[in-house]
């Protein structure tokens, strides 16, 4: 179902719950397929949480072990300050919380929001206070950039 579609889980949840803009959400699953794929995170133990949720046996090998690999609250924290810096740059606070995203918590809030409409996973160890404090994003974000003045002859 295409996310241009009104009836979309994704677009339902953004009318239901104002805090989140649907590029917040879109930007947190980038950041889980980011660690995934590019930072090789996850955990493929293949917990019985996410078996029950099953894979079928007809879907892709890279779409299995992708759906198997599971991030804990601080790895996808740590994933989305990474896919931040690298998408947005200096900008990535200013972007993050245009979105509503102004702290780790609600990088968690946005999480458990998808996982209640069945777009994301968890397994019975995963909660909310996973992805509290985290990191500071004034520490991550605004602090780590300095801007050097060229003098002028």
């Amino acid at each position: 179902m295409p996310l241009a579609d009104p009836t979309h889980p994704l677009l339902l949840l953004v009318q239901r719950d104002k805090r989140y803009t649907v590029d917040a959400y879109l930007f947190v699953l980038e950041s889980l397929t980011f660690a995934q794929e590019t930072l090789g995170m996850g955990d493929e133990s293949g917990d019985a949480d996410r078996e029950a949720a099953g894979e079928s046996e007809s879907r892709s090998k890279k779409r299995r072990k992708r759906a198997e690999q599971h991030l804990t609250g601080q790895q996808l924290c740590e994933a989305a300050r990474l896919y931040a810096l690298d998408q947005y740059g200096y900008l990535a606070q200013m972007v993050l919380g245009n979105w509503g995203v102004s702290s780790t918590r609600d990088l968690g809030e946005i999480v458990f929001n998808m996982i209640d409409i069945g777009q994301m996973r968890k397994t019975r160890k995963d909660r909310r206070e996973d992805f509290h404090d985290v990191y500071d994003f004034d520490d991550v974000f605004r602090d780590r950039f300095s801007f050097i003045v060229a003098e002028t002859a």
